[in-house]
């Protein structure tokens, strides 16, 4: 179980850290205060707390000069065990001495869990277990609680259990967690021979013909805590140690390995002939460089923090001496290095289940995987049509392994058979691939089977997203295409997007997958023109190439486009074809930014859109591709509110792209959009019914939900019934994470600036909300804040406190910019964003449209509403978008007499107020992100 330290440990670690001086000088004040027991642990303690800062100090300076990680965390280990040597030594020699033990006054302390590995981080816990011959005896009794008191008095997070050996033995055969922190276990001080008692038992009692167990047991936990902590190991703020392709799943292998292959160390997995010797190295390395993260982000925060939140990225690209690139900054830089390292990661516990699968020790997928491992010989089908494959065990496998060197393109054919047969791939191939990349050069990536088998997997109707998936987790993907290699791992430092770029495309082809097969109908009006495309190849090659030229100096979209254009001819595209998916790269942001951040029922919007989109085909194209985009960046991206959006902009656009001729009328698409209404406000008289139908304008009926709408009417009834003229309502939605907040209030030009501030004063972040005018003077909003409690009582507590503060704020009972002042809280930036301001007259018939970007913060949408009310300007309406970070406001103005804004003096002024607004203090570090759209 435990690892016997080496010669070259001991240089790494050093004298400092192995504590030999430490130890000698505690046994001297021991000594001299001994027969004064509180005199004694004190002088112990405070002896032991300043060795301890010393060690750590110079951990934290060795691991910035030498950037060894796995160093640090021996290092760190190696104090611990001084720490913890010389307390038993204090609690048995000064404290309990015995001078005649009997055999039950026996007593050997081990080094358990992530510390029984003699690796820790400056936050990880420190886990003993007392081992004894017996059950507890007053001595070992007095003896643990001395070292407890002496550690925890050292400020230490002390996980310990008093077990005999034979409780040990028993509680580990019932217990895998128990088991595998013993299997872990490693001697510290006291009883060797009781140590190794325990040793040799728990291999011949405990581990002896269980591997298979034990395998499925810690695959069954790493499945659980993946699922708990994001399944991708993507996330751009990924977990250090629990996150996919994290230390913990370094760990389960080593667990594993130690368990079937009872090894001790990675080189010994080479003679086992599960790894190579550059995959023994790639596992150190790993290691290496996770442990080093893992140690600088608790040096950095001073505290066991594991998560590398955004916050904290950028800091710790610096100290781990990442630049800027032209294209990429440090952080990004950083955080591409650790999602291939995760991925690397990865690599590994594949080629490890591998190795498993063929000694049986891990059961292979499907229905009868228990009954095959305990199977003789295997089940090996050669394919007829594919002689270089075969079936194994129903899994697809190479023939021998010279199937790839006989012909490279076999390198895509296997991915093409798996997809079209619907196989799982044998990690034994995929093991064979990573290792014959070299062999995919320029001659391979011209081939014209090769490109065509390639677009059928992309363009497949069966599983793209998990062909490509695997295509990309073995290096074959890059490898092809080698500007998608660019952007593997390549992470975004901002809050909008969850995914690296390459998880993201992966992900939208998943997306696209799904709204083919019409399974979800949150993709909204997508799955309907899905199947009228012409040709829906063109959408799975663009939504492959969308971001593929991330990462660059120059504009992706730009950049993106002259990709496609030189790589889609070489994947069989025709010239029209290669044409209409530049467009599509070139243009898959527009869609986007029209819906979310321009006025709908402004004729300008629509002409100047379908100026772009130039025809009916290109339109549907751009609505699904911007759908898919859209719903893959993360979960809560898409919504029904923005699927309404594309869908009103879809039906606006298309009369005037067919000459007046439209699928769906759009006076007729509002008269059903009522009649839904009417149907299900059965309990409602006609005549009432009609009344507050009446009430709203038609972009209302063709923009809200009808849940939403139904929630609306009954509100404003209950409202008005009860004879108030201004309301709040709130309302849990678990599902989202977020409470929506309805208001009913008389319309007035600063209502909007109102509602955000008081919001913003309250403490709540919207995340969107929709704010509606009706014909006879009253704005209804609903907004939704982003959840802040797990328990509803909790939540309705909060938004009870924002409806007060909303209302208080609409019946002027506050004054909004005192209270602001006092309740915004301050802190640094995380992130920097180029404040723009541009006033356009082009974009509408009837208003200047002032669009503002920048850093997004609490009172954002306040203080902006605010300036331009200063400035003697009306806001006709108003639409809010906040991409992670980066805030997008359009405001519609006019001047007081409902004139457009033409001066170039007042423009500005307009210009620098707003860029103003952006130069004040510091906010709070998490943004509010808002979606508005005011009618």
């Amino acid at each position: 179980m435990s690892l016997s330290r080496t010669p070259r440990a001991n240089r790494v670690i050093g004298e400092l850290f192995e504590g030999q001086a430490l130890k000698a000088e505690i046994r001297e004040i021991a000594a001299a205060h001994k027969g004064r027991d509180l005199d004694l642990r004190n002088a112990v303690v405070a002896r032991l707390k300043k060795g301890m800062q010393e060690g750590r100090a110079a951990a934290e300076r060795l691991l910035k000069e030498d950037g060894c990680g796995r160093c640090c965390s021996m290092r760190l280990s190696a104090l611990q065990d001084a720490v913890i040597t010389s307390a038993y030594e204090v609690a048995t020699t000064f404290l309990y001495p015995v001078d005649n033990p009997s055999r039950s006054e026996r007593m050997a302390v081990a080094a358990v869990g992530g510390y029984g590995r003699g690796m820790m981080a400056p936050g990880s816990d420190t886990d003993i277990l007392f081992v004894l011959p017996y059950k507890q005896t007053a001595w070992g009794e007095s003896v643990a609680e001395a070292m407890l008191y002496i550690l925890w008095d050292l400020g230490l997070k002390v996980g310990h259990a008093t077990r005999s050996v034979e409780e040990c033995l028993r509680q580990a055969r019932a217990d895998f967690t128990i088991r595998t922190s013993i299997l872990e276990a490693r001697y510290l001080v006291g009883d060797k021979a009781l140590f190794e008692d325990l040793e040799k038992r728990f291999d011949k009692e405990v581990v002896e013909g269980t591997g298979a167990e034990f395998v499925a047991a810690k695959m069954s936990e790493r499945e659980e805590r993946l699922r708990r902590s994001g399944q991708s190991r993507y996330l751009v703020e990924p977990n250090v140690k629990d996150g996919k392709g994290g230390l913990r799943d370094l760990h389960t292998l080593f667990w594993i390995a130690k368990y079937v292959y009872r090894v001790q160390t990675t080189s010994q997995l080479v003679a086992k002939g599960v790894f190579t010797r550059e995959e023994a190295r790639l596992f150190t390395r790993c290691e290496d460089f996770l442990w080093s993260v893992r140690c600088h982000l608790h040096f950095l925060t001073g505290r066991a923090e594991d998560r590398l939140s955004f916050d904290l990225q950028r800091e710790m690209a610096q100290r781990l001496g990442y630049t800027e690139h032209p294209g990429q900054k440090d952080v990004e830089r950083f955080m591409k290095h650790y999602f291939l390292v995760a991925k690397d990661v990865g690599d590994l516990t594949a080629i490890l289940s591998a190795g498993l699968e063929a000694r049986h020790d891990k059961p292979v997928p499907g229905l009868k995987g228990m009954v095959e491992r305990f199977r003789a010989g295997s089940r090996r089908i050669t394919l007829k049509d594919t002689p270089d494959f075969i079936l194994d065990h129903d899994r697809l496998n190479v023939a021998d392994e010279a199937a790839f060197r006989r012909d490279p393109v076999n390198l895509i054919r296997i991915f093409h058979v798996a997809d079209k047969r619907n196989l799982a791939l044998h990690p034994d191939a995929m093991q064979l691939a990573t290792r014959s990349l070299a062999l995919i050069d320029a001659n391979v990536r011209e081939n014209a089977e090769a490109n065509r088998l390639f677009l059928e997997i992309v363009a497949s109707k069966n599983a793209p997203e998990t062909v490509l998936r695997r295509m990309n987790e073995v290096g074959v993907l890059g490898r092809f295409l080698p500007e998608f290699g660019k952007v593997v791992a390549m992470m975004q430092f901002n809050m909008y997007h969850h995914y690296t770029v390459d998880e993201h495309l992966l992900r939208c082809i998943g997306v696209l997958s799904e709204i083919e097969r019409k399974v979800n109908p949150d993709n909204g009006l997508a799955n309907d023109l899905m199947g009228t495309l012409k040709n829906r190849n063109l959408l799975y090659v663009a939504l492959l190439l969308h971001d593929i030229a991330k990462g660059r100096p120059e504009d992706h979209s730009v950049a993106g486009a002259r990709i496609a254009r030189r790589l889609c001819p070489r994947l069989g595209l025709s010239p029209v074809e290669t044409e209409t998916v530049a467009w599509l790269v070139e243009q898959h942001l527009v869609m986007s930014q029209v819906a979310q951040s321009r006025d709908l029922s402004d004729r300008k919007t629509i002409e100047n859109f379908a100026a772009v989109v130039q025809n009916l085909e290109r339109m549907k194209l751009l609505t699904i591709l911007t759908t898919a985009d859209i719903k893959a960046v993360g979960p809560g991206t898409w919504n029904g509110w923005k699927a309404q959006l594309l869908r009103t902009l879809y039906y606006e656009t298309e009369p005037v792209l067919t000459g007046g001729f439209s699928e769906v009328d759009r006076g007729k698409r509002v008269i059903a959009a009522q009649g839904q209404f009417r149907a299900a406000l059965s309990d409602w008289s006609d005549e009432k019914v009609a009344a507050y139908v009446a009430r709203h304008y038609p972009p209302y009926w063709l923009r809200v939900d009808l849940d939403t709408k139904l929630r609306h009417a009954r509100f404003v009834d209950e409202t008005e019934s009860a004879g108030r003229s201004i309301a709040t309502h709130a309302a849990l939605e678990p599902g989202r994470g977020i409470t929506t907040l309805t208001v009913l209030a008389p319309d007035h030009p600063k209502l909007l600036s109102i509602i955000a501030g008081a919001c913003a004063a309250a403490g709540a972040n919207i995340v969107d909300a929709h704010i509606s005018t009706t014909t006879d003077g009253l704005a209804l909003d609903t907004i939704a804040i982003r959840r802040a409690f797990d328990h509803d009582a909790d939540e309705l507590r909060r938004a009870a406190r924002i409806q007060e503060a909303v209302e208080q704020a609409l019946t002027g009972e506050v004054r909004l910019p005192e209270v602001m002042a006092k309740k915004l809280p301050k802190g640094r930036r995380t992130f920097t964003v180029e404040p723009e301001v541009t006033v356009n007259n082009s974009w509408s018939n009837r208003h200047t449209v002032v669009e503002v970007s920048g850093l997004d913060r609490p009172g954002l949408l306040f203080a902006l509403t605010n300036t331009l009310s200063r400035l003697n300007l009306n806001i006709a309406s108003a639409h809010v978008a906040t991409f992670g970070e980066r805030a997008v406001d359009v405001f519609y103005v006019t001047d007081l007499l409902g004139a457009k804004i033409t001066g170039a003096a007042r423009q500005s002024t307009i210009r620098r107020a707003l860029v103003g607004v952006f130069e004040g203090p510091a906010e709070d570090e998490e943004p509010a992100a808002r979606r508005m759209a005011r009618a």
